[in-house]
């Protein structure tokens, strides 16, 4: 077992899951991929087209958006002056009318397996920044300036959640690594409720599922800033 599979990771009795790395990115990234590879391979709407989900989106638009947000993560650590105020200036666009807004697009014409490749090297450009990126280093996010760590938590809350629709949407079973999710749900969610486990608690805060005495969340968000 790799160490960001383990929640604990070494640390004392009584410490937390521990801060959230490069490899944690990794091990989401490459466990959401290990699922997808297990879809059909073409894109058709029989697989690829149906919804992923509670989502509105198709299977094929939530990983080009999972792809988009872990570029759009890395890029945004990017510069020697990240900006603080702003995203960094790409064009974002839609292809279908209400599909996500993304930078990143998969060739259709490569397939499921050329969509699972763009995803993968999103995912290596973000493991790869964060492992590079100098603590100090603070970037502009919609929930709050953040660090390098940060970004290394939203890109594997992105990818855990994202990879849950998936799953539901293509009918493939999968289950998150223990260590990421921990880590990222202590990291991002400070509020999240005690005594649950990880995973159901980060479906929980993500809108995506139910916790004993607490109903479906309509609206979330993390808190990105570092404590």
């Amino acid at each position: 077992m790799s160490r960001s599979s383990d929640i604990s990771a070494g640390a004392p009795a009584g410490a937390g899951p521990g801060p959230v790395t490069a490899d944690d990115v990794d091990l989401a990234v490459q466990s959401c991929l290990a699922m997808l590879r297990q879809a059909p391979p073409d894109g058709g709407a029989a697989a690829w087209g149906g919804k992923a989900g509670s989502l509105e989106w198709s299977c094929w638009e939530t990983a080009e958006h999972l792809a988009d947000d872990l570029f759009a993560y890395a890029v945004q650590i990017g510069p020697r002056t990240p900006p603080l105020t702003r995203d960094v200036p790409f064009v974002w666009r839609r292809t279908t009318p209400g599909g996500p807004a993304n930078v990143v697009f998969a060739e259709r014409d490569a397939g499921a397996e050329g969509l699972v490749q763009v995803l993968d090297a999103c995912g290596a450009l973000l493991t790869a920044m964060v492992r590079t990126a100098s603590p100090e280093v603070r970037a502009h996010h919609g929930f709050g300036v953040s660090d390098p760590e940060g970004f290394a938590a939203m890109g594997v809350v992105e990818t855990l959640v994202h990879a849950h629709d998936l799953a539901l949407g293509l009918g493939l079973p999968w289950e998150p690594p223990a260590g990421p999710c921990a880590r990222a749900l202590a990291r991002l969610f400070p509020d999240a409720p005690d005594g649950e486990a990880p995973w159901p608690a980060l479906l929980w805060a993500t809108g995506r599922g139910e916790l004993p005495g607490r109903p479906r969340l309509t609206s979330w968000r993390w808190y990105g800033e570092p404590r």
